[in-house]
């Protein structure tokens, strides 16, 4: 099992998109197998082995979602921050102005899903390895 502190202290190391595979292999050390982040407030619904789950508190106060989803700017903006171009607090703001809801990150499949208000399937990319 794993806890919210050794997620932060990977999580510690990500300073842009670009350190977002290394991310994810810290934490797939740690025996994490899926994590659901929450745009509105960033909290992150974390699962692992044996229906093990626990939740990190939100970050930040509540971002309002756009109710219509704008997927050409939302890939915009995920291209600039892989890019290491912006830092995750920027990151998550494009995401609501977007319209993302929430993302999922399977790291089994190595894929990480975006979704919209309504739950919509946005955009799946593939996880560097």
């Amino acid at each position: 099992m794993f806890t919210i502190d050794e997620i932060k202290t990977a999580h510690s190391k990500v300073k842009s998109g670009a350190d977002f595979p290394l991310f994810i292999q810290d934490i797939k050390k740690l025996g994490v197998t899926r994590y659901q982040s929450f745009v509105a407030d960033g909290h992150v619904d974390y699962s692992g082995k044996n229906d093990f789950k626990t939740s990190s508190p939100a970050k930040y106060g509540d971002l309002a979602i756009a109710s219509e989803t704008n997927i050409e700017q939302f890939k915009i903006h995920i291209k600039a921050h892989q890019q290491g171009k912006t830092d995750y607090p920027t990151f998550c703001n494009d995401c609501a102005k977007s319209g993302i809801e929430n993302w999922v990150v399977n790291i089994e499949n190595m894929t990480c899903a975006y979704f919209d208000l309504a739950g919509n399937e946005v955009l799946v990319e593939q996880i560097p390895s």
